[in-house]
């Protein structure tokens, strides 16, 4: 037999058994099809519930709202809506058999490839996935989903699939369907949507909670994909080219319409907070979010969430009564979470959520001297210690002189002096001694946990906080040095158990060592003589073990823009920020208390602090910190000045100084503290600077 003859046999037998593979899957796929029932649109969709617990698992936190759903005819649905939906999520609706060749095709090929997966779906597919609200990622689910796709192109017309598509699909904002989507969005029927109207829509649907105009994180994502939207319209026929170029770029104007009371309160951001993890963490649909039945056992305790609301409006009015200020326009945020679980105990984001959304303990503003505990850290990775001596007088950053708060001149001083006192211009000299200084302070607080943006910029007085950073992130940043340097992911939700019983979810944070602990037990030693005798000294009143840092950060033309108090005990970590204004950027100084000129991290939010903190730590034992481990020879030596002088020579700068000199004193008589173990060379004072 010649070679090309046997080739021929080869390619023969080869071809048969492809067919015969063909055949067989195509005899299986048969008997696959005809044994799947249609199913029964919205049979068990419409009446699960999903409750949310406290950390007990018996506490009502909420219920998510079961569909809000008005259904429409197809006759009584917009043309607009219906084209800016096939056109973005599925152009070949009207023709395909429920499912698409090429997406599945491509779909297999991104997973042969390694690549992220594509689903490939039709709105059939996507209509049949959410009426069944299937959670399995497995291929038995997806085949599942296909054949009942086919089978439902082959038994409903397309109009109403798409009718039934529209009218069950989650919009966000609790509505289900396009008549309570064009409510909530914009408040008027469906019938009425405009072209943009309906491009924000179907803009919407590819993830709510991304997509939603309410956060303003979220108004430039949305506006890209309102343009895909619109493009797509253009290249289907559905909209010419020059009406398109009307609507590009210019999203419609979004109306203050009120949210369901089910979100009211303070409840209502750690229900948000909770819905947002179930789904870019656990994985869940936001239809089995709102809608699957769901039991979720959050990590809110209700005591502390109940003592945390308290203590932020209690501060809140009496700060603003204090001079007959409107109290709506100062905003207290509480974020407390635990050391070495990285379990949000308690988070105050504000008032109501209906009225607004937006939560004060998510968002973030500039930080003051909170973020000089970076800078400790990033100096001692670089060998300095606490005994380390730095400029405590004014000092020069390139052509510019920065200055203390009361323009104080210290002389040389400790780092353990700089930290208790939140001298600047010692953590400015700190900064500009460590190689590469600015950058290791970012690297420090994003090793932390502190999550980095555009206002951290890597200059010589980063310490001084014009970096933002959230309440929350900051809570989670002192718990890592709480917990000696191994930083842990904070979340809310501890379990999800499925409406059948069956946990479907359990909460495995990730954890690493991302800061030597020897640096964390010297840090949480100098912060430590910040509460027993330096700006944090109201917090002293709490009775436990405590490490603290006031922040307060000033403007250059005068005022203060965001007051700060984080600290912590070994159990719990706790930040509390004071902002005002309706985008917490007015000024801070009109709420200082009565005799002083300036609202500090000292005062209100020290004392909101402690407060909440008396009633999280009811109970617990007390702990001891670990002792200093002295790091790079850090023991300290030199006796620093007792009292600051002025330096009446200097010209103000442009930089704003970081604390301001009046400190409230604390409203009560603090509870003594075994005190800060100090070297007896080093001679604290005992007056908040």
């Amino acid at each position: 037999m010649t070679r090309g003859q046997k080739f021929a046999r080869v390619a023969l037998w080869a071809c048969i058994t492809l067919v015969g593979m063909l055949l067989v899957g195509l005899i299986a796929g048969i008997v696959y099809y005809n044994s799947v029932e249609t199913p029964n649109p919205n049979a068990d969709f419409q009446t699960a519930n999903t409750t949310l617990y406290y950390r007990d698992g018996e506490s009502l936190l909420g219920t998510l709202a079961v569909q809000n759903r008005v259904p429409l005819a197809f006759a009584d649905m917009p043309q607009s809506m219906v084209d800016a939906v096939v056109a973005t999520e599925d152009r070949t609706f009207w023709t395909n058999s429920g499912i698409s060749v090429p997406g599945i095709v491509r779909a297999g090929l991104n997973v042969v490839r390694g690549r992220s997966v594509q689903s490939g779906s039709t709105l059939t597919q996507q209509y049949v996935k959410t009426l069944y609200l299937t959670r399995d990622q497995t291929m038995q689910r997806k085949v599942k989903e296909m054949a009942l796709s086919v089978k439902m192109t082959r038994n409903y017309p397309k109009r109403e699939i798409l009718e039934g598509y529209l009218n069950t699909v989650y919009f966000g904002r609790g509505a289900y369907g396009l008549q309570s989507a064009a409510k909530a969005y914009f408040a008027i029927d469906a019938a009425e949507l405009t072209v943009p109207q309906a491009a924000v829509l179907a803009a919407v649907l590819r993830g709510p909670a991304l997509y939603d105009p309410s956060d303003e994180d979220n108004v430039e994502r949305l506006r890209e994909r309102y343009n895909y939207v619109l493009r797509s319209m253009v290249e289907t026929g559905a909209l010419t080219q020059a009406e398109a170029n009307r609507y590009l770029d210019n999203l419609p104007e979004f109306p203050e319409i009120k949210r369901s009371d089910r979100y009211g309160g303070p409840t209502g951001f750690l229900m948000h907070m909770v819905q947002d993890e179930l789904k870019t963490v656990a994985g869940l649909t936001e239809a089995q979010i709102a809608g699957g039945g769901l039991t979720v056992i959050t990590t809110f305790d209700k005591a502390m969430q109940k003592a945390a609301v308290s203590s932020a409006q209690k501060f809140t009015k009496q700060a603003a009564a204090t001079r007959k200020k409107d109290a709506s326009q100062l905003h207290a945020a509480i974020a407390s979470v635990q050391v070495g679980t990285g379990e949000v105990l308690a988070l105050y984001g504000g008032p109501n959520f209906v009225d607004s959304s937006r939560n004060w303990a998510t968002t973030a503003r500039p930080t003051g001297s909170t973020f000089k505990a970076f800078a400790f850290v990033a100096g001692l990775r670089s060998g300095a210690g606490l005994k380390t001596t730095l400029a405590g007088n004014s000092i020069k950053v390139g052509n510019q002189t920065i200055h203390n708060a009361g323009r104080a001149q210290y002389g040389r001083v400790s780092l353990l002096t700089a930290t208790q006192r939140s001298i600047n211009t010692a953590f400015i000299d700190l900064v500009q001694q460590t190689p590469d200084g600015p950058n290791q302070v970012i690297q420090a607080a994003v090793d932390a946990g502190a999550r980095q943006n555009k206002t951290w910029e890597a200059v010589p007085y980063i310490p001084l906080g014009k970096a933002e950073v959230s309440p929350l992130d900051m809570a989670t940043a002192y718990a890592t040095f709480a917990n000696e340097g191994t930083a842990v992911a904070t979340h809310v939700v501890m379990e999800v158990i499925d409406a059948r019983g069956a946990i479907i979810y359990t909460a495995n944070p990730a954890q690493s060592q991302t800061i030597n602990s020897r640096i964390c037990r010297d840090l949480t030693y100098a912060l430590q003589s910040v509460v027993d005798s330096g700006t944090g000294y109201a917090a002293r009143t709490l009775g436990y073990p405590t490490a603290g840092k006031t922040g307060t950060d000033g403007r250059a033309q005068g005022g203060t823009d965001a007051a700060w108090f984080v600290g912590y005990t070994k159990q719990i970590s706790t930040a509390v920020m004071y902002v005002a204004g309706s985008s917490g950027t007015a000024n801070l100084d009109p709420y200082a208390p009565s005799g002083y000129s300036s609202f500090s991290g000292g005062g209100f939010p020290a004392q909101t602090w402690a407060d909440y903190m008396k009633a999280a730590m009811k109970g617990l034992p007390k702990l001891n910190f670990s002792p200093p481990a002295y790091m790079n020879g850090g023991r300290p030596v030199e006796t620093p000045t007792d009292e600051p002088t002025e330096d009446p020579t200097e010209e103000p700068t442009e930089t704003p100084t970081e604390e301001p000199t009046e400190t409230p004193t604390p409203t009560a008589t603090p509870t003594p503290l075994p005190p800060v173990s100090l070297p007896p060379t080093e001679t604290p004072t005992t007056t908040p600077t």
